[in-house]
């Protein structure tokens, strides 16, 4: 079964193994952890089979005016099963007292977003690559 939570203070470093797969500097289980508890509101998906985080979604915001979706992962082998669609519905619902919630995506993730009523939009950007790994 699988538990939906904002309750951050139960996840481990130990629960956390097996995310950012295509990433070439991926943060570390430490550093995930500090992501989530850093966040304004982090959801997390986890397996009661095995009391592993199996997807996560965090949002950074001021809290009055505006919100930023930085991550959404759900472990490969658990995709296709609702798990996103589950954790992006209570983000949103979580954030609807907020003017802006704002994402950025690829390209090839606009059409998911947009069956969330989010609309595909334009926006600048910087990556820092030699700092993905929070280190």
């Amino acid at each position: 079964m699988i538990e939906y939570t904002t309750d951050i203070s139960r996840i481990t470093e130990d629960m956390l193994e097996g995310f950012f797969v295509y990433w070439p500097n991926p943060p570390s289980a430490h550093a995930h952890l500090r992501i989530l508890k850093c966040a304004y509101i982090a959801w997390v998906a986890i397996d009661t089979s095995s009391n592993k985080v199996v997807g996560f979604i965090n949002a950074v915001s001021d809290g009055v005016f505006a919100a930023y979706i930085p991550l959404l992962e759900v472990l490969p082998e658990y995709q296709n099963k609702g798990i996103g669609k589950a954790l992006v519905s209570r983000m949103l619902e979580s954030l609807k007292n907020l003017y802006m919630v704002d994402l950025l995506c690829d390209d090839d993730m606009q059409d998911y977003y947009a069956k969330f009523g989010m609309r595909k939009g334009t926006g600048s950007f910087i990556r820092n690559h030699s700092r993905q790994n929070c280190m």
